[in-house]
């Protein structure tokens, strides 16, 4: 069984290390039987991020361009499916992912109870002490009640980047992955294309050093535009199951 981190990096200089430390220290740890490799993909950083990799040897892919979110994530799909990886993981680079929920977001793919796992801050109220701020909150909450209005599913943590895929979704996402904002608008593409989506609480952290590229302009930007292709793509699944029935 072959486990990929995918690791997005832009500028995390003042992260990368410590994640890549966290990293080495699950695989040094007797308990995890099965190790994890990782690729970081550096989206182009203009800081010292790609110093830091080059020093500490680290294991990645350095993009000539800045290609944002969506493209350095699919990038690590493509790098998954080319070396043929049983399971993805996507993994931030900014130290808000703790490594020791990595094996409760795998093992309902390799029991095959899920094509994609997800990390939720939000299942339970004991899960997470960190849930972002209050408008992130109330952001996530009006994607997800899309997301329940035009597929039918509940997804309580639709932003959620910490998740993990199977075999079909790292060759789904290889060949096409939503560029800007892909995490809600991927749940809905997998949901249209039949694959079951599965939720497991896990805890999240704090960045541990730098600044979110989101700004309270960019967070509002985000909501219209990812609610717009929700409600298009979820029109578009609902014709679907109309037809197939």
């Amino acid at each position: 069984m072959k486990i990929l981190l995918i690791i997005p990096s832009y500028n995390e200089e003042n992260n990368i290390l410590k994640v890549y430390n966290q990293i080495k220290e699950y695989n040094d740890d007797i308990k995890n039987e099965l190790k994890i490799d990782y690729i970081v993909i550096n989206d182009c950083s203009n800081d010292n991020t790609l110093k830091v990799l080059q020093d500490n040897n680290m294991n990645y892919i350095d993009l000539v361009s800045n290609l944002g979110i969506g493209g350095a994530v699919q990038t690590g799909y493509k790098y998954a499916f080319i070396n043929g990886y049983d399971i993805a993981i996507q993994f931030d680079g900014d130290g808000q992912h703790d490594i020791n929920f990595i094996k409760d977001i795998y093992t309902p793919i390799i029991e095959a109870k899920t094509d994609i796992c997800v990390g939720s801050r939000y299942l339970n109220k004991e899960s997470s002490k960190f849930r972002s701020t209050f408008m992130r909150r109330v952001g996530k909450n009006i994607i997800s009640f899309f997301i329940k209005i035009f597929t039918g599913k509940s997804v309580t943590d639709p932003t959620s980047g910490f998740r993990a895929v199977n075999k079909n979704i790292i060759k789904l996402f290889a060949e096409d992955y939503p560029i800007d904002y892909p995490e809600p608008e991927s749940i809905v593409n997998i949901i249209k294309e039949g694959y079951e989506i599965k939720e497991v609480p896990v805890s999240m952290n704090e960045r541990i050093g730098g600044k979110s590229s989101i700004d309270i302009f960019k967070s509002i930007h985000y909501m219209v535009k990812v609610n717009i292709s929700i409600i298009i793509d979820g029109m578009r699944f609902r014709k679907k199951r109309e037809k197939v029935k």
